[in-house]
């Protein structure tokens, strides 16, 4: 059987968080600690699936000392990893968490460029991993130098060989990568705004936005709205799920977590409703961690009971 899940993250990072006491804009912040991760949705995605014994491949782009950095990182964290090395260096992300306002600033750098040749190397090298793929994730930003259309077209390669795919991508991306129609997507309610054009200011609206994205070919539309739950959309059922109340630390890697549980949910055959719960169960715990550290399996199974799932008629509570 096919379990193996891909990810692909073309403009990772170093991800490095630092504590300060309270952040001052223009002033002097002392560092009270300080961490640092890979990082790049697709990496975090792979980081969950290990702590949840997924087997997963982890590939993208790389680049420079700190590209190799990255790589060590994961084989210290028994993440396999088949990524295509550039010239140039690989971008760090730094997180300025601050331990007053318990609030996150995210500063990210726009990382390296990318050729028609490098991307013709990594399809080549995806072609061969999706041979041995159930699922395939796609998600983050792309590097500079990449095509708006990339990831619909990764999204009918994955096609092409009988495997599933997650999207979870803003902007441009996303809105080309839908038109291949995946198998499940994952926007927060600000993407999914961007997305649709209009302001998303009800539970009913974001259903309604779920099940546009349904009616354009996609199997299973999961919206994170945060603090306050989510929403998830498929042909049959619609259900809204409220997480149960936490302190957060680094939302970095929550969305992240979302989208490796429902990976896990589709190997394990889980029903919509399993399914948002135990996504919005795995997006709480990472949140409540801090840096990018992310949910395990056994934390997810032991808090998945403090998540309350409502099945949902259009956008009302039945």
């Amino acid at each position: 059987m096919r379990s193996t899940v891909v990810t692909v993250t073309l403009n990772p990072a170093l991800d490095k968080t630092v504590t300060v006491r309270q952040f001052q804009i223009g002033g002097l912040n002392r560092v009270q600690e300080a961490r640092t991760d890979p990082g790049g949705k697709g990496i975090n995605v792979a980081k969950v699936l290990r702590q949840f014994a997924v087997p997963v491949k982890a590939t993208g782009f790389i680049a420079g000392l700190q590209g190799r950095q990255l790589l060590t990182r994961l084989q210290e964290l028994n993440i396999s990893a088949d990524f295509c090395e550039l010239p140039g260096e690989l971008r760090t992300n730094l997180k300025v968490y601050d331990d007053v306002s318990k609030l996150t600033t995210e500063i990210n750098e726009p990382g390296f460029n990318v050729s028609d040749s490098d991307l013709a190397g990594l399809k080549q090298k995806l072609e061969s991993l999706l041979a041995d793929a159930e699922i395939l994730v796609i998600g983050g930003s792309l590097p500079q130098g990449a095509p708006d259309w990339l990831y619909r077209e990764y999204v009918e390669l994955a096609r092409r060989y009988g495997v599933k795919t997650i999207l979870d991508a803003d902007g441009t991306a996303l809105r080309e990568g839908i038109k291949a129609k995946p198998f499940a997507v994952k926007p927060n309610l600000h993407e999914l705004e961007c997305l649709t054009g209009r302001k998303l200011e009800s539970l009913q609206a974001v259903v309604a936005a779920g099940e546009e994205l349904i009616s354009q070919g996609v199997r299973l539309a999961l919206v994170s709205l945060g603090s306050k739950g989510a929403v998830a959309v498929n042909q049959d059922e619609i259900y809204y799920a409220k997480p149960f109340p936490i302190i957060p630390l680094s939302t970095v890697g929550a969305g992240d977590s979302m989208v490796a549980a429902l990976a896990y949910c589709l190997i394990h055959n889980k029903s919509l409703q399993e399914t948002i719960e135990w996504a919005t169960t795995a997006g709480t715990v990472t949140a409540e961690k801090p840096g990018t550290q992310v949910c395990t399996l056994a934390e997810v199974e032991r808090y998945l009971s403090r998540v309350e799932a409502t099945k949902l008629e259009e956008g009302k509570e039945e």
